[in-house]
């Protein structure tokens, strides 16, 4: 499928739900594409990219962004306090914000930076144990947390469970948001991102649909 193609849909999803048109934000994944498929995407003009893994990160859009320069880059995966500061550096946004000690961490290093990139709280909607983020009982509590560390707290983020209705998690990431005041929604994949948009994602997060299969080889 192509970046038109993809496009197309966003516009059409967020027609039916009456919501202006460009609203939601693509954000086209790039973890573990090979470079020359990076560089048509960018080439098509696409400005937005997500990466999982700062290292990867770091090895990649150094050099793209000295062609590109108005590239924005975000932070989709888990982040450990000892690659926040380099996280910082490399991303316009971190959508993994999930615990206390990560928050202050990153509180710390805003301060001494006198910068920080644009957050999402990571909400474990599906309360699945082996996945990353706040449980939802706790979400309040820690959007409050962040807040009162002067943090850029601009949405939430979540990764429903493979098998249950993403548009129940999509919901309640919304409901949410809304009870806090945080109008960012970073919600749905190549598979699911039309119920994203018609539950008001503001970024949907398409990697697959866009580049094609990942290698992992």
């Amino acid at each position: 499928m192509s970046l038109a193609e993809i496009t197309q849909r966003i516009h059409r999803a967020e027609e039916l739900a009456g919501r202006d048109i460009g609203s939601t934000r693509l954000i086209a994944v790039s973890k573990v594409q090979p470079d020359e498929r990076v560089e048509a995407v960018l080439e098509q003009g696409h400005r937005l990219f997500g990466e999982n893994k700062v290292q990867e990160a770091a090895g990649k859009w150094p050099g793209f962004r000295q062609r590109f320069d108005d590239v924005k880059v975000h932070l989709l995966g888990p982040l450990q306090t000892n690659k926040a500061r380099q996280a910082m550096q490399l991303f316009e946004a971190i959508h993994s914000l999930d615990r206390p000690k990560l928050a202050t961490t990153l509180a710390r290093l805003a301060q001494e930076l006198g910068k920080c990139p644009d957050l999402f709280i990571q909400v474990n909607t599906g309360e699945e144990p082996q996945k990353a983020g706040v449980l939802p009982s706790g979400a309040d509590e820690f959007i409050a947390e962040c807040r009162g560390l002067d943090l850029p707290v601009v949405g939430l983020m979540c990764i429903p469970p493979v098998d249950e209705e993403p548009a129940l998690h999509f919901a309640l990431l919304a409901k949410i948001a809304k009870r806090n005041d945080l109008a960012g929604l970073s919600m749905g994949m190549s598979d699911d991102f039309e119920r994203a948009v018609a539950l008001g994602a503001t970024h949907v997060r398409v990697g697959s649909a866009i580049f094609g299969a990942r290698d992992y080889g």
